[in-house]
């Protein structure tokens, strides 16, 4: 058992002769010294019984824990015996100095071998002046506050730098170690720039999560001026506790102008541990820029590639084969990148930094394949998008997959809301990293370059800044880390709380801090890992990816805000803004938009518009293509098994070759044990170690397929769908129809036709029922959704909606079936915007009916309820069109209308809205408010919030 202690080194006398400390019922005592300033040490490792790391003996004897502590201090207590969970916990302090009262809020701990998070609550003063004079109190575990963190396991790391001339540095040296489960984050071996001397060997004590048997080790630094490389002889990284071993050699530079000029060296694992020694495999990538102007980039470009069989880590593309000056407009520069074999590569990430001016890049593809295979064997990952913050998605970071693939369809979207904390110097000018970890795989640590609400100055006093991060399914989020690297004039941050959402798993995490992450407050951190305090389920949306082709007539483009709305058999999405970085809607263009929306099922029509503002609003469109991705059972071609089966195959003999190598380099090191026995023993334990490794490699080889099936059930697979509609019209006022919305069904595809509705709109003959204000209608039907919300602009009538008056609208759109309701609003605007309404009838053109939607009630805030909008549901024309009967002698004693008013109320639902506004300085607003209701199936539409309790009336 062991524990680290130490001090801050600061005072006039910082100087400290240890003698004993003491933990619960454990005493470590230090039994002898050297003087008064001894080997300069400010912190010790001391074991039970007093034996220091070094060599220091000492007696055991029970005392009590005496510390005093500082605000908000972190201590690391390390022990060889585990105590985890604890049954209480001790506290005090030693009661000297001026100061020497003190009030303890809580003690935290946790212990990293058991992942187990503890909360001893005490609120209470130690202090012989205060309340019960007590300067050192029991504590007992809160056992509801408990919590399961990531466990982690004590291992030892050798490092051997050879003893070549200059083959020391003092670079930062980093690695990362891979394993079955998992890997670890990248440990950085030697914070303060310390030296790997040649010829030394350098011993690190590391905590490592449970990764299974390890395969391989990654080791680099990021210098390449002369004299900072390193010639690196081996690793061994032995478990403190079950002592497996694992041996990774080597003997290669790191170094930017030595060897290959590589700065980044794997190693595959070795040892008695080891069943099987995975090859090394050179890729050739050609990243090619595409031809758009401004292509280039002068930034430095990173990629990573992933594999069934682990990753490269990100790797600097600086080294290049073929060009002088990288990622020039039109370019194809070629990189070979060196790594433990993968197998198959199934995806490539690659970024760049922003440097520079300019640092916008267009990337067209990404080529791969083997060195030494023909280029027919190249791998294409497309891209042909802008990584660019002022441009498309503002993204400088693209995940791609093969071109058989979607990869902007088939990755996952975190939508990341930072919040920072409302005290005095919160915000922060330092450059914020996170890195999310689920219980699939984890992200790069992704600096939180560009937001979504285009804040200018990021990470300010309590406010929230919108990030997006792109990359594959990580599965459900169990931390995170966040951090930044101090740099700027105000280089400390106080980070208020995180919150994730992930619209494909409809859930979103909170993560609480309410902590300073600076050198200089609380403990000096400045990155922190977190756990979700809370997890609530959240609209579970789609990924639909959408093509626009502007024509090729003159004055086709628009500076208008364009709008798509999709219906299927499941339902609607919300009106949906189609934005981006980049211009949009010039003439003769493509633009491909990513949205997030609700499943519909089945498209069987869209509702493509625009808002009709800006400089030149008039648009041209050609055509639109719509994807997103559904799960069905899928058929494979001949052609496609054929392909499935030569991959399989090819992977088959790739293993083989694994195991040959693996069962040579065993076959070598027992010779070297010399003895008959020995090798007899060996062989048998070879041979079943190679049936074990080869079972495993059959589930490795399957593990995809197996995962696929395993999420979305046997014989099913993610495909692509894919909707063509033509359009080749004018959405523009003053040409063709005069419209500015059209709505398209699918081409190819069997579904309704379009219709034409004609819309009488009746106001009421009493005094002051017209209205100078916008009225809007959206029109329902039983089968084919509704119109979406149309504005009634051109009339028969030079003044609409005029006292006594009736007004004729047209409405172009697809058959609805039968009509089941409408919902007619004005916006209240104009000089008289109250408005009489006394019935709608909408006849429909093609099959010749129509439909009587009466109404007789005030669309006003200062009349009836109100309300600005109303819902009407169709009545039989006998209801509103007096009968021959009626025309002499009246109605009799009932009124039509009277019935039907009440029947309309048993098929209405009312909600009672309340809203509450804040409190603080001019919050309240002299505006008209609206509100919308979102359901499963559909919506209220703008509702007028006039009075203090908003009664809201929906038909059903």
């Amino acid at each position: 058992m062991k524990i680290n202690v130490g001090h801050n080194n600061k005072g006039g006398s910082a100087g400290w002769f240890l003698s004993k400390v003491g933990f619960g019922a454990c005493l470590w005592s230090l039994g002898s010294g050297r003087g008064e300033s001894d080997d300069g040490k400010i912190q010790r490792d001391i074991l039970v019984g007093g034996a220091e790391t070094t060599g220091r003996t000492g007696k055991l004897s029970p005392h009590w824990l005496i510390f005093h502590f500082l605000p908000e201090n972190i201590f690391h207590i390390e022990l060889a015996a585990l105590l985890s969970p604890l049954s209480r916990v001790s506290i005090g302090h030693g009661n000297v100095g001026v100061n020497r009262g003190w009030y303890c809020e809580k003690v935290v701990i946790l212990c990293p071998f058991t992942g187990i998070q503890q909360t001893f609550p005490c609120s209470k003063w130690l202090d012989e002046k205060k309340a019960d004079g007590l300067i050192e109190r029991q504590l007992y575990e809160m056992v509801s506050l408990r919590k399961k963190r990531l466990k982690k396991f004590p291992w030892s790391l050798w490092v051997w730098t050879t003893d070549l001339k200059k083959a020391g540095t003092n670079s930062p040296i980093f690695i990362q170690i891979y394993g079955q489960k998992g890997r670890t984050d990248e440990i950085l071996l030697n914070p303060n720039n310390k030296w790997f001397k040649p010829g030394v060997i350098e011993k690190f004590r590391i905590e490592l999560p449970d990764l299974g048997r390890f395969y391989k080790l990654r080791a680099w630094h990021d210098r390449r001026s002369p004299g900072s490389g390193w010639h690196l002889e081996r690793m061994t990284l032995m478990n403190t506790l079950n002592k497996d071993k694992y041996n990774f050699n080597c003997n290669r530079w790191l170094d930017a102008n030595e060897d290959d000029n590589e700065i980044v060296r794997e190693m595959t694992a070795e040892g008695p541990t080891v069943r099987r020694i995975m090859g090394m495999v050179r890729y050739r990538v050609t990243v090619c820029t595409g031809e758009l102007e401004g292509a280039g980039t002068d930034a430095n470009v990173y990629l990573c590639l992933y594999g069934d069989v682990g990753d490269t880590g990100e790797r600097l593309l600086y080294n290049c084969r073929n060009n002088t000056d990288l990622f020039e407009k039109g370019s194809a520069d070629e990189f070979t990148i060196e790594s433990v074999t993968m197998r198959k590569v199934r995806r490539v990430r690659i970024r760049h930094d922003g440097k520079g001016p300019g640092s916008g890049w267009y990337l067209e593809r990404v080529l791969l394949r083997e060195e030494g295979q023909p280029e027919s064997d190249n791998v294409e990952f497309p891209c042909l998008r802008w990584l660019d913050k002022d441009k498309d998605d503002g993204q400088l970071v693209r995940e791609l997959l093969p071109s058989d693939s979607n990869a902007t369809l088939k990755n996952f979207r975190y939508h990341i809301s930072v919040k920072t904390g409302d005290v005095s110097g919160a915000s922060t000018d330092s450059k914020v990293y996170i890195k999310l970890y689920g219980d699939k795989s984890d992200t790069i640590k992704q600096v939180l370059l560009v937001s979504d609400n285009n804040l200018k100055d990021y990470f300010e006093r309590g406010r929230v800044d919108e990030f997006t991060l792109e990359t594959l399914n990580i599965g459900t989020i169990n931390r995170l880390v966040i951090g930044h690297d101090s740099t700027g004039m105000h280089a400390g941050w106080f980070l208020g709380s995180i919150q994730i959402r992930v619209p494909r798993q409809g859930k979103k995490y909170t993560f609480p801090a309410n902590r300073w992450l600076d050198k200089n407050q609380a403990d000096g951190r400045l990155e922190v890992e977190l756990y979700p305090s809370e997890v609530v389920e959240i609209q579970k949306l789609v990924h639909y990816e959408v093509d626009i082709w502007t024509g090729d007539v003159g004055g086709a483009g628009t500076t208008a805000r364009v709008y798509l709305q999709i219906y299927g058999e499941e339902g609607k999405t919300e009106v949906l803004f189609l934005s981006s970085r980049s211009k949009a809607f010039d003439r003769a263009s493509k633009d491909t938009f990513q949205l997030e929306a609700a499943d519909v099922g089945e498209i069987y029509k869209i509702r493509l518009g625009h808002t009709g503002e800006g400089f030149g609003p008039s648009w041209f469109v050609d055509a639109v293509w719509l994807r997103h991705l559904v799960v069905r059972e899928v058929e494979l071609t001949p052609e496609q098994e054929a392909r499935k089966k030569k991959e399989k195959e090819k992977l088959r003999q790739l293993l083989k070759k694994e195991r040959l190598k693996a069962k040579l380099q065993r076959k070598k090191k027992k010779k070297r044990k010399g003895s008959d026995e020995e090798e007899e023993e060996g062989e048998e334990e070879e041979s079943s170690s190679e049936e074990s490794s080869s079972e495993e490699e059959e589930e490795e080889e399957e593990s995809e397929e197996e995962e696929e099936e395993e999420e979305h059930g046997p014989g099913m697979q993610e495909v692509i769908e894919q909707y063509k509609f033509e359009v080749h019209r004018w959405l523009a006022r003053g040409k063709e129809d005069n419209e500015l919305v059209v709505e398209l069904v699918p081409a190819g595809r069997s579904g309704p036709e379009p219709n034409t509705y004609e819309v009488q709109v009746i106001t009421g003959n009493v005094p002051k029922a017209g209205t100078d204000a916008n009225v809007f209608l959206t029109i329902y039907g039983e089968e084919y959704g509704d119109t979406g919300e149309r504005p009634l602009k051109k009339s028969d009538k030079s003044n609409k909606f005029e006292q006594g008056q009736t007004d004729t609208f047209t409405i172009y759109a697809i058959d609805l079936g039968a009509l089941s309701k409408i919902r007619i609003r004005h916006d209240n605007t104009g000089s008289r915007p109250g408005w009489f309404l006394d019935r709608i009838d909408i006849t429909d053109v093609n099959n010749e009916i129509t439909y009587y939607f009466p109404c007789q009630r005030w669309l006003a805030v200062e009349e009836d309820d109100g309300q600005l909008s109303r819902e009407l549901l169709p009545v039989d024309e006998s209801y509103v069109l007096p009968s021959e009967d009626e025309e002499g002698g009246g109605h009799g004693d009932s009124n039509p209308l009277d019935n039907l008013a009440l029947e309309q109320k048993d098929k209405s639902t009312t909600f009672s809205v309340t809203v509450k506004t804040g409190d603080k300085k001019n919050a309240g607003t002299d505006a008209n408010v609206f509100i919308t209701l979102f359901g499963t199936q559909d919506d209220t539409g703008k509702k007028a919030m006039g009075t203090k309790a908003y009664p809201l009336v929906i038909m059903h």
